[in-house]
């Protein structure tokens, strides 16, 4: 039997993976077997298959934290593996879904990952509407850096909050993502590699790609989405990952409390006085979401 060797999973294109070895060198790689779900940032086992001439990715090791989201049936599917830092990227343009914002902080929350948000294209001005969804955001603790990749504002301090991380930039589409990893990672083209090159001309989506940045530590560019569903398994069943929802629920009456129409219910008491009016809609909604894909996933589990 050939021996196997660890290597760490540096893009992904469907099924079809770029892995680094310890030595540096690059590799196609495919996942052996349908049930291995294999995504950017996973540390994996492989094994050489000289009679066809690739390497089949044969174990996933352990990750120490991941991005989870559920699909339309409520199934859960990792995203990206052992990050350690979660850059939200919004913009002035396209006019912010902060309800997207707002569920890719609670998937962090539900993973243990620090998050922060990231206000790109900042040349084009931060009027008074997005700057006070940002003090929302401050006052429920989370930071924000703002960032220019067309100028270059900020990017000494995403380098800083991302040295030494396994840092990944997640949002909608347009919002400047690919322009982000150019500002921040000088050398580039150089790190795409013709390897990756080949595997982007088959390929019209790349899933993810990983980055060394120049201070240490990675940087994972992920493509652009219409919408995101946290892994309904993965969230706290009571407060659903947000931190003021945490704070407010030992106030309730009930320990089951849904923080929806229950008696005596402290976060929709505090909807003015302790968690903003939008966050709390925020929060409805994604309970909504939960409910409905909780109801689809048992039906799947039942045929």
């Amino acid at each position: 039997m050939n021996e196997t060797f660890d290597a760490l999973v540096i893009a992904t294109f469907g099924r079809h993976l770029l892995v680094r070895e310890a030595s540096g060198t690059e590799l196609k790689a495919r996942p052996f077997g349908r049930g291995l779900i294999v995504v950017c940032g996973d540390n994996v086992r492989c094994r050489p298959d000289p009679r066809h001439g690739e390497v089949h990715v044969v174990e996933v090791l352990a990750r120490r934290t991941a991005l989870y989201r559920s699909n339309q049936r409520g199934r859960t599917e990792p995203v990206l593996a052992n990050l350690s830092r979660l850059l939200v990227v919004l913009a002035p343009l396209p006019v912010p879904d902060l309800f997207i914002v707002d569920r890719y902080l609670a998937a962090a929350a539900s993973g243990a990952i620090p998050a922060t948000l990231v206000v790109n294209k900042a040349e084009l001005g931060i009027g008074a509407e997005l700057r006070a969804a940002l003090e929302v955001y401050t006052a429920a603790g989370y930071g924000w850096i703002a960032c220019s990749a067309h100028r270059g504002d900020g990017v000494d301090a995403l380098l800083e909050i991302s040295a030494g991380a396994v840092a990944a930039l997640v949002g909608r589409s347009g919002v400047g993502k690919s322009s982000l990893v150019r500002r921040l990672v000088p050398n580039i083209e150089v790190q795409i590699g013709e390897l990756v090159r080949q595997e982007e001309g088959r390929h019209t989506t790349t899933a993810a790609r990983l980055f060394d940045l120049p201070r240490g530590g990675h940087l994972i560019d992920s493509p652009g989405v219409r919408d995101f569903a946290p892994a309904i398994d993965r969230l706290d069943s009571r407060t659903l990952g947000f931190v003021e929802v945490q704070r407010l629920a030992p106030g309730c009456r009930f320990l089951d409390c849904r923080h929806m129409r229950e008696p005596d219910c402290a976060v929709a008491a505090a909807e003015t006085d302790g968690m903003h009016p939008r966050r709390y809609e925020s929060y409805r909604r994604l309970r909504r979401l939960y409910e409905d894909l909780t109801q689809t996933r048992g039906r799947e589990r039942r045929r």
